[in-house]
């Protein structure tokens, strides 16, 4: 195995510890990092074991945070009121033993702050000063591999057909965005331009559709004859896939000097439940059920989506940027005792 410099977290500064080990690969740190540290901090030492330091300080209005990485202790420290003259006393102690800490209240002024390491290996505490640059530092966060995000990746769908659940196990979503599209008049289109034209027209739409679903981070589960289901992690996502799906189609139509190829797509977001069927991975609830309805519910080239759907803040936006009004109406789907708010986007 390879040695690297956290093998030996002793002899790393602050900045490097809190890179390499406290924070790892959880936020996204900038290479200035001791820099930005300075910003927000008044005080840090580093504390070798069984050792005691003693800090004079003068404490400014606000809150302060007494915090070790070492043993992730935090001593809150909320300064208001009057400026006061009088030195204010404060000891904290580092052990390996985690206890509910109240927030201690100062004013302004002069603070004797005793820091004792009572572990068998350094420390390394610091007074951060609770602003803006904490806020932005603690803010950047990396993006995590979630289940969801991994379940709707076609390159994963692709290599693991078969080997995402074990059969009877059922796996519980909070939310996953459901995209159902479907040919308008295929049959016809197989009459009009005879059946080896028709069934290239037909796989071609279906490669132009993997390839948008794909990249706006979405998947396709099956397809049932003309029709196909995708799921997205974003109601956002699908919407921008199925209005590049619809352009794509009416290119598609010019391209081949045939009529455009009507798409009809539906869109829902919800929980369900992820299964293993017939040798893949599918998905079952009502937010499956409601999405291939509201698909039904569409005009040739339209596209209705549910109110789960509109209301999503980043969805909203690229309605606005992209200069679409989504239509409201009620409707009633079949099995469902309530009408259901849909939005048709022309």
């Amino acid at each position: 195995m390879r040695k690297i410099a956290a093998h030996s977290p002793d002899e790393l500064s602050a900045a490097e510890y809190y890179r390499q080990i406290f924070w790892s690969s959880a936020i996204d740190l900038p290479d200035d990092l001791e820099k930005l540290l300075d910003d927000v901090t008044l005080e840090i030492v580093d504390l070798p074991a069984g050792e005691r330091a003693i800090l004079s300080l003068q404490v400014p209005q606000g809150t302060l945070i007494v915090f070790d990485p070492v043993t992730h202790a935090a001593q809150f420290l909320e300064v208001s009121g009057e400026e006061t003259s009088e030195r204010q006393n404060l000891s904290v102690i580092f052990n390996r033993v985690q206890v509910p800490v109240d927030t201690v209240t100062l004013r302004p002024g002069p603070l004797r702050l005793a820091l004792d390491n009572r572990t068998d290996g350094r420390v390394l505490p610091a007074v951060w000063v609770a602003n803006a640059a904490l806020d932005d530092l603690l803010t950047r966060r990396k993006s995590v591999l979630t289940a969801t995000r991994l379940l709707t990746n076609q390159t994963f769908r692709d290599i693991y057909r078969t080997d995402t659940l074990a059969i009877g196990q059922r796996l519980k979503i909070l939310s996953l965005t459901f995209l159902f599209s479907d040919l308008k008049d295929s049959t016809e289109l197989y009459e009009r331009v005879g059946d080896l034209t028709a069934f290239d027209l037909v796989n071609e739409h279906f490669r132009l559709l993997q390839e948008i679903i794909a990249s706006e981070r979405g998947a396709i589960v099956k397809t049932i004859g003309d029709a196909v289901m995708a799921t997205f992690e974003t109601p956002d996502r699908a919407i921008a896939a199925a209005i590049r799906m619809r352009e794509a189609m009416s290119d598609l139509g010019a391209e081949r000097q045939h009529q455009s190829l009507r798409l009809k797509m539906g869109i829902h977001e919800g929980s369900c439940l992820a299964v293993t069927l017939n040798g893949q991975q599918d998905y079952f609830g009502q937010t499956v059920n409601i999405a291939s309805r509201v698909q039904g519910l569409a005009a040739s080239r339209s596209i209705v989506v549910t109110e789960s759907v509109v209301e999503n803040a980043h969805a909203r936006t690229l309605l606005e940027i992209s200069g679409l009004k989504p239509t409201p109406r009620r409707v009633a789907l079949t099995g469902i005792a309530d009408k259901v708010s849909v939005y048709e986007i022309s």
